[in-house]
């Protein structure tokens, strides 16, 4: 994955009607460090990071780059948007196109705060890089991320196995600009 190209960063936060968008500072670092070593986050992604290890490796201000996004309620982190370029993908199908992930601390589950924080991050990309189609890809067990992926308009392109699990590759077709 690689940066998505000629976009100005960091943007203006965006805000939506609960939520901020916004670029990480060094107060989200012990959030960071719970997102990614929670057993929960990770039951579909491989498993977490050892806590100990990501305290050594995880910079003062983490996450820092092109199309990462904090999601703050509240002025705190529960949760990350990324936006990357699909350079690298196991999929022919999602090379080169925006790949959507999402992040969020189980506190902040069962809130509509993802389908929030995504559709704004999607609406963002579509005003930045017009035209430009976005995958997302979920294991097929992962039934809230499925629900999710449908409710912000992927359709599904196949189903593969990898990571000892079936997976799912979603499009969202590209919004063309009005004229």
């Amino acid at each position: 994955m690689t940066e998505l190209g000629p976009v100005a960063w960091p943007p203006a936060p965006i805000k939506t009607e609960r939520l901020v968008l916004r670029e990480s500072e060094a107060r989200d670092r012990a959030a960071f460090i719970e997102l990614l070593a929670s057993p929960e986050v990770h039951t579909y992604l491989g498993g977490p990071r050892p806590r100990d290890e990501l305290e050594r490796e995880m910079p003062g201000v983490p996450e820092q780059w092109p199309g990462s996004f904090v999601v703050d309620l509240d002025g705190a982190m529960i949760g990350q948007i990324l936006l990357r370029r699909a350079t690298g993908h196991r999929r022919p199908a999602a090379v080169g196109k925006i790949d959507l992930g999402y992040l969020f601390l189980p506190r902040a589950w069962g809130f509509g705060y993802a389908a929030e924080a995504c559709a704004a991050a999607l609406d963002w990309i579509d005003g930045v890089l017009p035209g430009e189609p976005v995958v997302l890809a979920t294991q097929t067990a992962n039934v809230g991320s499925m629900r999710l992926a449908a409710k912000l308009g992927f359709t599904e392109v196949e189903r593969f196995h990898a990571w000892d699990a079936e997976q799912w590759l979603g499009l969202r077709s590209p919004v063309t600009p009005s004229a």
